[in-house]
């Protein structure tokens, strides 16, 4: 029914697409069994396919059970008939009949056809899908491969030899970039999602993940655990404050992720497009940690209040404005980070 070169096909398809042979055979299997149902109105479940990959063939049998009156000639027929497929073949036997290939192998031929062609789709879909899941909650590097009108950013993206387009909407840019056609960026990868065209890959520049990868790419201290991550607070475009804590007493966490002269840091501002970012130190104690979140201003004291989650934060009359920051930014930020609400008073009026 299909000869060597077709076996030959799918050989090589396992090897340049990584598609498993039998994969396809049984696909094709499949496929031939449903286009001759359709061919054979009537038929039922007796028919199956058995692919010979030693042999270089398939074939086609439908079963059928010997009976004295024959009520449903798709799945039974006579003893005399049974007898021209197997001398001696008695009542109840189950003998399976070679379908001819002649009057089949046309419908075969387009049906493997079809079936290579949708197979090859489905699994490249399904490789690109898999490689492209494990990095979700990565940063990867992408081209910008069209501008829509609308605003967004057309983006191909190729991780291990797979690529794929993605878009990156108006609501996951940083207003203040601008990019042009080849541009190459760095986007984190939010979400991957099945889509009937191929994987659909959230992506964004504005999201606290991607800075948070950046550091750990930058400062090979937070990659190993020596330095770690506690929280983050981000407006995009604007001002970061991270929270940082060291694993090892003799390790600074914040000289880590500043690096010498800055460099470290400087790398991360610059591929964020001159976003601020203030680097604190983590600290069990709510209040030391909430003093040291509202920098660059100095705190005189912080109180935590009994049974909340509010902080009261005095400072010096002269640093009011950088405390709260402007339109509130600072004061924002600093209770995102620490997730504590915090009311700041100069000392004044304290």
């Amino acid at each position: 029914m299909i000869n060597k070169e077709f076996f030959a096909a799918l050989e090589q398809l396992e090897k340049e697409k990584g598609i498993p042979v039998d994969y396809m055979l049984d696909r094709v299997g499949q496929a031939l069994i449903t286009a001759y149902k359709r061919e054979n109105d009537g038929m039922t479940d007796n028919v199956y396919v058995v692919p010979d990959r030693q042999g270089k063939d398939i074939r086609m049998f439908v079963r059928k059970t010997v009976v004295d009156d024959v009520y449903e000639p798709y799945e039974e027929m006579t003893v005399e008939e049974a007898r021209e497929y197997k001398p001696g073949a008695v009542l109840g036997d189950v003998i399976d009949i070679d379908i001819p290939t002649k009057s089949f192998g046309r419908i075969a031929a387009q049906t493997a056809k079809q079936v290579i062609i949708q197979g090859i789709r489905e699994a490249e879909r399904g490789m690109v899908l898999s490689e492209f899941e494990s990095k979700e909650h990565e940063i990867l590097t992408a081209t910008v491969s069209r501008i829509d009108p609308r605003g967004g950013y057309m983006l191909e993206m190729i991780s291990q030899g797979e690529k794929t387009e993605a878009m990156l909407p108006l609501s996951e840019q940083v207003r203040t970039e601008q990019f042009k056609e080849g541009d190459r960026i760095k986007v984190y990868v939010i979400e991957v999602r099945k889509g009937t065209r191929g994987p659909q890959i959230l992506i964004s520049r504005t999201h606290p993940g991607l800075v948070k990868r950046l550091f750990e790419l930058e400062v090979p201290e937070i990659h190993d655990g020596i330095v770690e991550v506690k929280s983050i607070a981000r407006e995009a475009g604007s001002r970061t404050k991270i929270a940082v804590t060291s694993n090892d007493p003799n390790v600074d966490p914040i000289g880590a992720c500043v690096g010498t002269r800055g460099a470290r840091v400087g790398n991360i501002v610059d591929e964020l497009g001159g976003e601020k970012i203030d680097i604190i130190k983590w600290s069990e104690d709510t209040a030391a940690f909430v003093s040291a979140a509202l920098a660059p201003a100095d705190v005189i004291s912080a109180t935590m209040q009994p049974e909340t989650k509010a902080c009261r934060v005095i400072v010096p009359d002269d640093q009011l404005s950088l405390a709260i920051g402007k339109e509130g930014q600072n004061a924002r930020l600093a209770a995102k980070l620490t997730g504590c609400k915090i009311d700041i008073a100069p000392a004044s009026q304290a």
